[in-house]
């Protein structure tokens, strides 16, 4: 088996290699070439704590919600239970109503041996849109929506490393009525995720260095019209790191970085049919053939196809820094920062962040400031409610006493 892996891995390898090497020789000028996925929701940070540190969360302290980041996390939580709810509105600053995510999640530890189950709902509506088959039809009302259910393990492997993987079911209803010319797409994915986390002592404590890694949405492609047409998940390869630094008994700092990037291919693409590096006209791949791209095939082309070469594949990468304060664990302020390059989105905003916590409860809010015209979010307050089992039967002890 061993030997079979380490092919596989030479061959991906080989593949990645030689990809690169054929690289074209173009004028590198500024071009349009966004990454555009299936199911969109599935990338957007659903909590309120990652939210206020510029969606930061693979690294950072395990919390609730460590389901949508890095669920290998949950087995150094502190508690051996708890759950969440988060509210994301959408739209708002412009008098939009009814667009919003809801996002459940929970997490329970079974014990060091046996590790740690994990589960989480993500519902997307995108409100309500009234559909017209001509100019002069009576308006028909349909409520899209993106769903997503996950089910996680984890369990902790060594001292200071633990390691995880959840399976995804998704359901994409973008026309959320019946019509035989409308067809809802379902897909299944997997996130295969790592922990590791390092207790330093330095002067004023013990400080704790995090760094984390995961691979989501890895599944079959999702399609609307019976797999005339597909598209790719947002398969997603993310990586970071977590300094926590006490300053006394009371105070803390945490300082987190994400750096992350799709694993899909480019539309404008060097392995599109009749492609020219001198003529961008033939950059752009049509349907047909981007929907005959295997999931495999398609991660291979996410790191060599760009026709900028090297240079284009390095602007999708997207990165954040984020800073999270607290005080005795009870009040907490964060800010962060995240950038995305403007030829693949230009997603480029700050976040602010507040928590408090009162015994079993915490509520977190963070805000978004976005420094581009294209963020929904922009100006937007999202909120997140976390209860701690632990400190819930503690509370309940208390009252029977």
């Amino acid at each position: 088996m061993k030997k079979q892996l380490f092919s596989v891995s030479l061959m991906l390898l080989a593949f990645v290699m030689t990809c690169a090497a054929d690289d074209v020789t173009i004028d590198e000028t500024n071009y349009l070439n966004p990454l555009v996925t299936g199911v969109p929701s599935l990338s957007i940070a659903p909590d309120a704590v990652a939210g206020g540190m510029g969606d930061i969360g693979v690294a950072t302290q395990p919390d609730i919600h460590s389901q949508h980041w890095n669920a290998s996390k949950y087995p150094f939580a502190n508690s051996s239970a708890g759950f969440a709810i988060s509210y994301t509105p959408w739209l708002r600053r412009l008098g939009v109503s009814d667009i919003d995510l809801a996002y459940l999640s929970g997490y329970y530890n079974i014990s060091k041996i046996a590790g740690t189950v994990s589960a989480s709902l993500r519902f997307f509506s995108l409100g309500e849109i009234l559909l017209r088959e001509s100019a002069d039809a009576i308006p028909i009302p349909v409520n899209p929506y993106e769903l997503a259910f996950d089910v996680a393990y984890s369990r902790i492997l060594a001292e200071n490393f633990s390691m995880g993987v959840a399976f995804r079911f998704i359901c994409s209803d973008l026309s959320a009525r019946n019509d035989p010319n409308y067809y809802p797409g379902y897909s299944f994915a997997a996130d295969i995720n790592a922990y590791y986390h390092l207790p330093i002592e330095i002067k004023s404590g013990e400080s704790l260095l995090g760094i984390g890694l995961n691979l989501s949405n890895l599944g079959t492609k999702i399609s609307y019209d019976q797999n005339n047409t597909s598209n790719f998940l947002p398969t997603n390869l993310r990586f970071g790191l977590s300094y926590l630094i006490p300053f006394d008994k009371f105070n803390r700092l945490a300082i987190n970085a994400d750096i992350n990037k799709l694993l899909i291919p480019s539309r404008k693409s060097k392995f599109t049919e009749g492609f020219d590096a001198n003529d961008p006209n033939t950059w752009t791949m049509k349907e047909k053939q981007y929907s005959e791209i295997g999931v495999m095939q398609g991660i291979g082309y996410s790191f060599c196809d760009a026709p900028g070469g090297f240079k284009e594949e390095m602007q999708e990468i997207m990165w954040a820094l984020g800073v999270e304060y607290a005080y005795n664990e009870q009040f907490f302020g964060r800010v962060g920062y995240f950038n995305e390059n403007e030829n693949k989105g230009n997603r480029k905003y700050f976040t602010f962040g507040a928590g408090f916590r009162l015994s079993a409860f915490k509520l977190d809010v963070g805000y978004v400031v976005s420094l581009a015209q294209n963020n929904p979010l922009d100006q937007t307050l999202r909120f997140t409610l976390s209860f701690d089992v632990d400190g819930i039967k503690a509370l309940a002890d208390r009252g029977k006493e």
